[in-house]
């Protein structure tokens, strides 16, 4: 077998990267699965528009955020992430690090989000994206955060100097990788719209973590550029990932990819480098957990559903935790999730069938548990999902925190 070193030698020239995607005659099937992605897509995205259930795409960013530091081993609890957001950090030392690079990457995702609908194809498929994310997430983390085994810390968007391998893969020399990470964009970048470049999100993941371009934090950067060019697609709305995805599936996903780094297994296997094969079981892989996510969520957020499980919400909140909830709020919640708009406050109230000091009383308990959100002291309301709903609201959605580790 090969030395590392002799490994590392092979790969010098973009060219070895190939295949980038499979060959037409092998795209049939995962043509059709990116066609069936875009479609449930589009119908999930009917069901909820841009800017309705800000609070719901909050807790996204931080189920995203939990599920990739889980990939990586190294996640922190739920609980720990929304005490985190409140600026109540573990007096655990490792505890608070991992705390910190939780919210560190939600603040990534959140910034990078604002900014997906300004970006040209070119953009989403460069070297400069990939170092920008690298850049954006791990900039927001102290230099002791981001200490490294060898002692030194990590430079946030910059590329390696050094020679790594990652289990049987010997990634790409240090000096070849601006070649390497130009030929993977601009390859990716004039992949014509539509399901090829749904393929092309697919295909990209691993073939960037195959550069490897980083000391650290490739897999998370591959991840997030993963869900950035899905959600610049218009394919998200910010309602779905698949990071939940691969996570829950977190050794098929190291299989997958790994498997996807070897050379071909002979003249049937394509004609590149890399092993045509084990590029299509990935990106097969990675379309059905997105398909997956897309139909889950759908069905989350099916009204009729909703209602029943608003009721269960406020009939625990009413019987069990008793801060002042009532069941009469139902008819109101379930308007202001069936619109996904607001309501000024004398119009809530009168839906809840009470008087006016109950009714006062009512709105200040719902907003007190997170159940409605406002902007102000006296502005309008609008349907919240604390983390604390999700067993209700959304169920099985993150298991992890509806069990409130």
């Amino acid at each position: 077998m090969p030395s590392i070193s002799q490994k590392v030698q092979l790969y010098d020239h973009p060219a070895q990267m190939e295949p980038l995607l499979p060959a037409d005659h092998r795209l049939a099937a995962l043509l059709e699965q990116a066609h069936d992605l875009i479609r449930s897509a589009d119908q999930l995205s009917g069901k909820c528009q841009p800017g309705a259930l800000d609070g719901l795409r909050t807790l996204l960013r931080a189920m995203n955020s939990y599920y990739t530091n889980r990939i990586e081993g190294q996640h922190t609890l739920p609980v720990e992430i929304e005490q985190a957001l409140r600026n109540d950090y573990s007096a655990d030392a490792d505890k608070a690090r991992r705390q910190r690079l939780a919210v560190a990457h939600m603040a990534a995702e959140q910034a990078l989000e604002q900014r997906w609908s300004q970006w040209e194809p070119r953009q989403i498929w460069s070297a400069i994206m990939v170092c920008d994310i690298h850049q954006d997430l791990f900039a927001r983390l102290s230099e002791q955060d981001r200490t490294l085994a060898e002692g030194d810390a990590l430079q946030p968007g910059v590329l390696r100097d050094r020679e790594v391998s990652v289990g049987r893969h010997a990634a790409p020399q240090a000096q070849a990788l601006p070649a390497f990470l130009a030929r993977w964009g601009s390859f990716y970048a004039q992949v014509r719209r539509g399901e090829m470049q749904v393929l092309a999100v697919a295909a990209s993941h691993q073939r960037l973590a195959w550069i490897h371009p980083f000391r650290d934090g490739n897999g998370r950067v591959a991840r997030l550029h993963t869900h950035l060019a899905l959600g610049h697609m218009g394919l998200t709305n910010g309602l779905w990932s698949p990071l939940r995805g691969f996570a829950r599936t977190q050794e098929a996903y190291y299989a997958r990819l790994a498997a996807a780094d070897e050379p071909r297994a002979g003249d049937l296997d394509g004609r590149g480098n890399l092993s045509e094969q084990a590029l299509c079981d990935w990106m097969g892989y990675v379309l059905g957990h997105c398909l997956d996510q897309v139909r889950f969520m759908a069905a989350l957020l099916g009204l009729d559903s909703m209602k029943d499980r608003i009721a269960a919400c406020l009939s625990f909140e009413e019987k069990v935790v008793r801060q002042g909830v009532r069941t009469e709020a139902l008819r109101a919640l379930h308007y202001l999730f069936a619109t996904q708009g607001e309501l000024e406050r004398a119009d809530f109230k009168a839906m809840l069938g009470l008087g006016e000091r109950q009714a006062t009383g009512q709105v200040t308990a719902l907003l007190k548990r997170g159940l409605l959100v406002t902007d102000s002291a006296y502005g309008k309301l609008r349907f919240g999902v604390p983390q604390h709903t999700l067993r209700f609201y959304f169920p099985g959605l993150w298991p992890e925190a509806e069990a409130g580790f």
